[in-house]
This record gives structure tokens, sequence and C-alpha cells, in this order.
């Protein structure tokens, strides 16, 4: 495997140097499309948020930020990521409102009907099976709660495609086919946005 591709796989879980590298550029790479993606939130209360697969912590800070009130539990696969995380949002640690944890999507180690809102950002295109993780979200979901999927590529694109065939399991989704594993799931009112000049999507599900 050459050198870029081992770096573009660390996507999918950072490790080691290479993992340090791509850990420590997710916060500026992706900060354009998080605030477009958190937009979408204005008018969502939420004062217990979830967010799944927390990356560098920038977001994490981000949605703290955006609810003064709130308390996130941050969660990521990755234990170079669960690090850059803590390290981001040490104060906010410290003062309570924040938890860093290790986990998996697929079996998420949080209580029934836990939270107002749960975030996805840059990373449902790792999550194995996507109908059982987003069942997932939707138990831990409160009644009324709602679920932000934010991601730069809406399936068709031809970069991320390409990135998708040399990503070990990676997998670019459409906003139908996203929409469709929510309802599977649960979920009953799905609606979406693209971005005006790129391939960004966001898709908002509420569970009633």
């Amino acid at each position: 495997m050459g050198l870029f591709k081992k770096f573009v796989n660390q996507t999918r879980k950072p490790e080691g140097f290479l993992g340090k590298m791509m850990v420590s550029g997710m916060n500026g790479g992706h900060a354009k499309l998080a605030d477009w993606g958190m937009a979408h939130l204005d008018g969502i209360d939420a004062s217990s948020i979830a967010e799944l697969g927390c990356g560098g912590g920038r977001n994490t800070a981000e949605l703290l930020k955006r609810y003064p009130q709130g308390k996130v539990s941050a969660l990521d696969y990755s234990p170079l990521s669960v690090e850059k995380t803590k390290e981001y949002n040490k104060d906010m640690i410290t003062s309570g409102r924040c938890t860093v944890i290790q986990g998996n999507v697929a079996e998420l180690p949080f209580e029934d009907r836990a939270f107002d809102l749960a975030t996805a950002f840059e990373t449902v295109y790792f999550w194995p099976g996507l109908e059982h993780c987003f069942s997932e979200v939707y138990r831990v979901l409160k009644p009324g709660g709602v679920f932000m999927i934010c991601n730069e590529s809406d399936g068709t694109d031809e970069t991320s495609l390409k990135y998708e065939k040399i990503i070990d399991g990676m997998k670019c989704y459409t906003v139908d086919e996203l929409t469709s594993a929510l309802k599977a799931a649960g979920f009953t009112q799905v609606i979406s946005d693209r971005y005006d000049s790129k391939p960004w999507i966001t898709v908002i599900a509420r569970k009633d």
C-alpha cells in the first residue's frame, strides 16, 4: 500500500503517526462544512447532545458554544481521536459539560432516551450496517429528539467516489439512501439540504 493510500485510510480509524497527522487536519479541514451543517440547528433546542465520531474535537467545542447550557457526550471509535478531543475540550471536561469516550456506533454505550440531539459529521461513511447504527441513534434519542448528519459527499460526486475505491470500508451515501436507512430505523420525519456549489449535504431526522 502506497503512502498516500495509507494516509487517506486513516480517515476511518486514525492510528499511529499518520493517524496523528490526519486528526490534526480534521479540525481545520472540515470546519466550513461543519459550520454550514450546524446552521441547520437554528431553532433546535438541546440540553443533552451526543457527538458521534468526534474526530479532532473541534465540532464538540462548537456544539458546546452553540448550546451554552447543554452538555455534550463525544464518542469516537479511535483512541487517538478520543485523546485529541479530550485535549481540545479539556476546560469543558473539567467544568463537567463534556465527556469523551471511546465506543462503537453499532453498540452505543448510552441509556435509552438520553439525548435531545445527536450529530454525525463526516463519519457515517464508515458506520457498519447503516440501518442498525441508525437504530442505535434512534434508541438513545428522546421522543422529539433530532439526529443530524453532515457529509461533504452527496454520494454521486467523482472525487468522493474515487476515495471510496481506495479507502477500506468507505461508502458514500446519497440523500435517498440515508433517508431510506433512517426511516427503516424508525425515524419518520426526515428533511435534507444540499449546498449550492458543492456536493455537501445535511440530513435531519426527528424521532416522534
